[in-house]
């Protein structure tokens, strides 16, 4: 396949994904989300990406977005349910806003892609962002803007990488994903691809650093001398108490 076509079809993939991801109740985008699901099911990647975009299909209603809309809610802003951070921040740093944000906002002032506040409410480094700005990104390259190959190519690597796999998983295991299983299923397998095409490898699972307890150590000689010293503490409490008891008797 040629490099124009592969793009092509890399730009389709994440238009699919990022309508996955960016809530709007628009029924036309549902309709074009609908027509390109079909376009990709009989052409996938694999046979689980096949096998997980046919079943999106089915569950997916024909005229009406409701149900997909409904589990989105359920996934991501439901306070009753598991709560899915989407941010790279958070993946990063436990925070919204945080490094992996200014990274995109730098990406971002290298093109002319920039975020509509008053339709996307999520910042820059949201799953849902990032996969819109690499479906553009991957459409200018087909189109022979070769100047995005290489933002394209560490905007995946050092943002969408890093945290993907780890909010994959959380999606995939949460309460109310149903349509979503199949949906993580055909992007953990388009992330395989990208990484091939891009020739990097899966990020390595953050190591959760735990604060280590130091035992003291102490000396013989410390021993003895914190007991002189609770004695000590403890006969002068003696004394005061016979001075306070004394006192109360004379007065009496």
């Amino acid at each position: 396949m040629k490099e124009q076509e592969v793009n092509k079809a890399r730009a389709v993939y994440y238009k699919i994904f990022s309508n996955f991801f960016v809530y709007t109740p628009d029924i036309n985008k549902y309709f074009q989300l609908l027509n390109l699901i079909e376009l990709v099911k009989n052409n996938s990647l694999d046979e689980y990406s096949a096998q997980a975009f046919e079943n999106i299909l089915k569950k997916l209603q024909k005229d009406s977005n409701i149900v997909l809309l409904k589990e989105y809610d359920d996934i991501f802003h439901n306070p009753q349910t598991t709560q899915i951070r989407t941010t790279a921040s958070y993946y990063d740093e436990k925070v919204e806003s945080g490094k992996k944000r200014v990274q995109m906002l730098d990406f971002l002032a290298k093109t002319k892609i920039r975020r509509d506040e008053k339709r996307f409410s999520e910042y820059e480094d949201s799953i849902g962002f990032i996969l819109t700005v690499l479906s553009e990104l991957a459409f200018l390259v087909s189109e022979g803007e070769e100047q995005y190959k290489t933002l394209q190519h560490c905007m995946f690597s050092d943002i969408l990488n890093e945290f993907v796999d780890e909010l994959s998983k959380a999606i995939y295991e949460h309460e109310k994903a149903d349509i979503y299983k199949d949906v993580i299923v055909a992007l953990l397998s388009f992330m395989e691809f990208e990484r091939l095409y891009f020739g990097i490898s899966r990020a390595k699972p953050k190591e959760v650093i735990k604060e280590e307890v130091c035992e003291e150590v102490i000396s013989k000689e410390e021993l003895e001398r914190r007991a002189r010293n609770k004695a000590a503490k403890a006969a002068g409490a003696k004394v005061q108490e016979d001075v306070f008891i004394a006192s109360s008797n004379e007065e009496i």
